[in-house]
């Protein structure tokens, strides 16, 4: 299905086995030395790959990311702290190299189980700051998407 839609929409889906014995990030990886527009993750934490996935991101690029956080071991699996964000993580690990668009960590009632989530859609279009505190100039909000 994803490939259909893929197709439809005229992009290319790639998978690639992020941990497994041939590392996708690594020698002839499927994702070794790429970039693109839209790097997407869903309910996947393994923070030795996270630069990577950031630096995946071309200019202009968007990233958008959704995983589980601490205090979803309240709900359901994962339980194991080092498969959940800490508060703040996903905020923290972009900090000076991507664009926030939109951040949310909190308790999600969504689907069948509920449980805590940290979600974030960043764009790598962070200009060099020219303001005394270091932080990013403000990114421009859209009233309509699409203008």
């Amino acid at each position: 299905p994803l490939a259909a839609l893929a197709m439809e929409a005229g992009a290319t889906v790639i998978e690639a086995d992020l941990e497994g014995n041939r590392p996708a990030f690594a020698g002839d990886g499927a994702l070794a030395g790429r970039i693109f527009d839209a790097v997407v993750v869903v309910n996947y934490l393994y923070r030795p790959l996270m630069g990577l996935l950031i630096d995946a991101v071309a200019p202009g690029g968007v990233l958008i990311y959704e995983t589980f956080a601490r205090g979803n071991e309240a709900f359901a699996k994962p339980r194991n702290p080092d498969h959940l964000l800490k508060s703040g993580e996903l905020l923290s690990l972009i900090a000076g190299r991507l664009q926030v668009v939109a951040y949310e960590h909190g308790r999600c009632d969504t689907g069948d189980i509920p449980g805590v989530k940290q979600r974030l859609c960043a764009t790598n279009d962070l200009e060099a700051s020219v303001r005394k505190d270091g932080e990013p100039p403000p990114h421009p909000v859209r009233r309509n998407p699409g203008t």
